[in-house]
C-alpha cells in the first residue's frame, strides 16, 4: 500500500532528526562554556539546564521537545488515513502543511525565538492537525 500522506510523515522525522543534530551541536558547547562535566552529570527533568547554560543554546532543545509533542498526534491521524485509503489527494497536501509550518516553527524557536510568531505558525500547524483529524472522522462515518 502507498499512500502520499506518508511522505510528509517522513519528512517531518527527518527534520525531528536534524532539529536533534541542531540541539546536540548548540548545547554541547554552552555545557562545555558553563563548566558542566557531562561525564558527572546526573538525569533530570526537562528545562533544568535552563539558567545553568545560556538561553540561546536552549532554544533548539526546547523546540526539540516540541517536535516529540503534539507531532505524535499527526503521525496517528496521518496513520490512520493511509490505512482508511484517505491518505491522497487533499490529505497530502493539508499534512505536507502541517509539516511545513512545523519546521517554520522550528526554525523561528531555534534563532530569533518571537512568541508571538511561534504561537501564530502552532495556530495554525493545530488547524491543520484538527482538519486531517476532522477528514478522518468524516471517511469513518462515511465507510460506517
Amino acid at each position: 500500500m502507498h499512500s502520499q500522506i506518508l511522505a510528509p510523515v517522513v519528512a517531518l522525522v527527518a527534520w525531528s532528526l536534524v532539529m536533534l543534530v541542531w540541539m546536540m551541536a548548540t548545547r554541547m558547547p554552552a555545557l562545555k562554556k558553563a563548566g558542566i562535566d557531562m561525564s558527572k552529570a546526573r538525569g533530570g527533568r526537562p528545562g533544568i539546564l535552563d539558567g545553568m547554560v545560556d538561553e540561546r543554546a536552549q532554544w533548539p532543545a526546547h523546540n526539540y521537545i516540541h517536535l516529540m509533542e503534539q507531532p505524535t498526534i499527526f503521525y496517528a491521524i496521518c496513520f490512520a488515513l493511509a490505512l482508511l485509503g484517505a491518505g491522497d489527494g487533499v490529505n497530502a497536501w493539508i499534512a505536507c502543511a502541517y509539516v511545513g509550518l512545523r519546521v517554520l516553527h522550528s526554525l523561528v524557536q531555534a534563532t530569533f525565538n518571537k512568541v508571538a510568531v511561534r504561537f501564530s505558525l502552532f495556530v495554525l500547524s493545530t488547524v491543520a492537525l484538527a482538519a486531517l483529524t476532522l477528514h478522518a472522522a468524516l471517511t469513518i462515518l462515511h465507510q460506517s
